[in-house]
C-alpha cells in the first residue's frame, strides 16, 4: 500500500468485523529513538491461540468470501523491511492489540498519508458503532480525537451527517497540523 493510513484503515476494519465496541489507534513518533509506532487496539472478540499463531500468513483469513488475507501479513512485511517488527496480542473475549514499529527514517517507509480521510471513512462507514479513538503523538506533543466525545456533543445525531463529517475532518487535520508544526518548530 502506498501509505500507512491505508494499512490502518484495513486493520481497523478487522476490529470492526470482530465486533469491537471501541477501537483505539495510536501513532507515535519518537524522534530521539528514530521510531514510529502504530498501535491498533480493540475490545472485539479476540483470536484463539491457534488463529493467532497463523494470522501473519497470507493464507489465513476468517473471511468466507476469499481464502487469503493480506492486511496483517503486508503490515508485518513492511515493519520488518523498515528495521522494525509487528506484534499481536489477543485474548478471546477481550480483544486484540496489533503494534508495528518502524525505523522512522528508513527509506522504504511509506508516508503516513491521509489520516484525516481514514478517520472520515471510518466514521462514514460506522456511524453508530464502534467508538474510535485516534491518538497522534510526536515526542511530547499530542492530539486526541474520540468519537464518543463528538457523539456526546452532537446530541445523538448520526456521525455520518455531512456537516458532522466535515467538521471531524477539519478538526483532525488541524489537530495533526498543530502537532506537526510543534515538531517543526524545534
Amino acid at each position: 500500500m502506498p501509505e500507512l493510513a491505508l494499512h490502518i484503515l484495513d486493520l481497523v476494519q478487522n476490529s470492526v468485523s470482530a465486533g469491537a465496541t471501541r477501537v483505539t489507534v495510536t501513532i507515535v513518533y519518537d524522534t530521539a529513538q528514530d521510531a514510529l509506532t502504530i498501535t491498533i487496539e480493540d475490545d472485539g472478540k479476540g483470536m484463539a491461540p491457534e488463529l493467532l499463531e497463523r494470522v501473519t500468513s497470507p493464507f489465513t483469513t476468517t473471511r468466507t468470501t476469499r481464502k487469503v488475507g493480506l492486511g496483517i501479513p503486508l503490515f508485518k512485511q513492511l515493519a520488518e523491511m523498515c528495521d522494525g517488527e509487528l506484534t499481536i496480542d489477543s485474548t478471546v473475549g477481550r480483544g486484540t492489540k496489533t503494534q508495528a514499529r518502524f525505523r522512522a527514517s528508513h527509506m522504504d517507509l511509506p508516508p503516513l498519508g491521509d489520516l484525516k480521510g481514514t478517520i472520515e471513512t471510518l466514521v462514514i462507514a460506522c456511524p453508530e458503532r464502534p467508538e474510535f479513538c485516534f491518538i497522534y503523538r510526536v515526542d511530547k506533543e499530542e492530539f486526541v480525537f474520540d468519537t464518543a466525545l463528538v457523539r456526546e456533543a452532537v446530541g445523538g445525531l448520526p456521525l455520518n451527517e455531512p456537516e458532522i463529517v466535515g467538521w471531524i475532518g477539519q478538526y483532525v487535520a488541524e489537530g495533526i497540523g498543530e502537532v506537526e508544526r510543534s515538531r517543526a518548530g524545534r
